[in-house]
């Protein structure tokens, strides 16, 4: 059987810190509701000291979403801990982050603290955090530019102090698959079993899906991702990549999870729409041109049948029916289709003599629409019946 992973969506959190991608409470309980309706296991709703308008975004999350465990994110300090605290007060399932860097970059020019001190606060934080909420995870900032045992030091300590996951953040996504794999495995083996190991993963590399995917195959056993991706700088790995990828692929990705597939596209629309910034049209699983065909080949593939083409039917995460794009690649058997969906069953030299048309107003055109087929059609029906008077 394959095996059960935790989907943990940041878009309210990280996605949110993406440039111009901030939302008002009431715009991040409308998403929180429709994440709690696409099925994901855990929302991050914020980061409450951040300021006070994130720290109510957070309270109205958890009482608006009583099913998926609301996690609110705080540094390894006394003050942001029991800020994240109270702000989950209400919350069914409460999940305090805290995080602490451990790469020594961050050590030397942000935090100006010893390996000792970051040892000291990360098993002070888990601790506080634990007085207050069953289940603390604790994420190692900028793990994959740490020192691995240094790393393993702070995760174990963190682990001791009752954190039940454990998160190893590609923080600038800087790993690769095959050492993002390796540090999970040695992580994975130095940990109890009963903690969960997550990763978080940043796309500056445009590998965050890969690594996550590599990760899990490691041992990790919780995702953090978002919404069409957004996060900050080139955004993190995208939700909606990962849980198809799983999907499609479950002989090589052997898990599953919550997700209710037919709420993707819905969700990726209210994201898009909250933020006012537009999916681009490539991007896999959710961009509008993930199931329109031009290329003649492509569509007479997808017209005999849509498995030439598509890996997955548009169906599956809620997307409208695949698209025929009729344009200058476009081929005989998508014009005939066209056609005969408008009315028209055309064949032999009539379709010849529209294709023909077709194609000549195509190559001056970027994209043809039905008027423009529906122009053609009557212009080659009034020769013929012009020769045969």
């Amino acid at each position: 059987m394959n095996e059960r992973i935790t989907i943990f969506d940041t878009t309210l959190r990280d996605g949110e810190q993406s440039p111009g991608c901030s939302m008002t409470i009431a715009e991040k309980v409308r998403l929180a509701r429709q994440l709690d309706a696409l099925g994901v296991d855990v929302i991050e709703a914020g980061f409450p000291i951040a300021s006070e308008g994130d720290f109510e975004a957070v309270r109205a999350v958890a009482k608006a979403c009583r099913g998926p465990v609301v996690a609110a994110l705080s540094r390894a300090s006394e003050a942001d801990v029991l800020r994240a605290a109270a702000a989950l007060e209400a919350a069914t399932r409460p999940r305090i982050h805290t995080f602490i860097a451990t790469s020594d970059i961050h050590l030397l020019y942000k935090l100006h603290r010893t390996r000792e001190e970051v040892l000291a606060a990360t098993t002070a934080a888990v601790r506080l955090a634990r007085h207050y909420v069953d289940d603390v995870e604790f994420s190692a900032e900028d793990a994959t530019r740490s020192d691995p045992e240094f790393l393993c030091d702070v995760v174990s300590a963190a682990a001791a102090e009752g954190a039940t996951t454990i998160n190893i953040p590609d923080t600038v996504g800087y790993t690769t698959p095959a050492e993002y794999a390796a540090l999970t495995r040695s992580i994975r083996a130095r940990l109890p079993s009963d903690v969960t190991i997550s990763v978080h993963c940043h796309n500056d590399l445009g590998l965050a899906v890969a690594n996550s995917l590599a990760a899990l195959d490691a041992g990790a056993r919780q995702v953090e991702c978002t919404i069409n991706g957004i996060g900050e700088r080139a955004g993190n790995a995208a939700l909606e990549e990962i849980v198809m990828a799983c999907n499609v692929r479950a002989d090589r990705l052997p898990f599953t999870t919550g997700i209710r597939t037919g709420e993707i596209h819905a969700t990726s629309q209210l994201l898009s729409q909250l933020i006012r910034c537009a999916v681009p049209p490539n991007k896999a699983i959710v961009g509008r041109n993930a199931f329109a065909h031009e290329a003649g080949i492509h569509q007479h593939g997808v017209l005999s049948n849509p498995l030439c083409y598509e890996i997955m039917a548009p169906e599956t995460v809620g997307a409208p029916a695949s698209e025929i794009v009729l344009g200058k690649h476009s081929g005989r058997h998508a014009l005939a289709a066209r056609c005969k969906e408008l009315g028209h069953a055309i064949s032999g030299d009539e379709l010849d003599a529209v294709y023909t048309r077709f194609i000549a107003l195509a190559d001056r055109k970027k994209r043809l629409y039905d008027q423009d087929v529906l122009g053609i059609v009557d212009a080659v029906a009034s020769c013929s019946i012009s020769e045969a008077g």
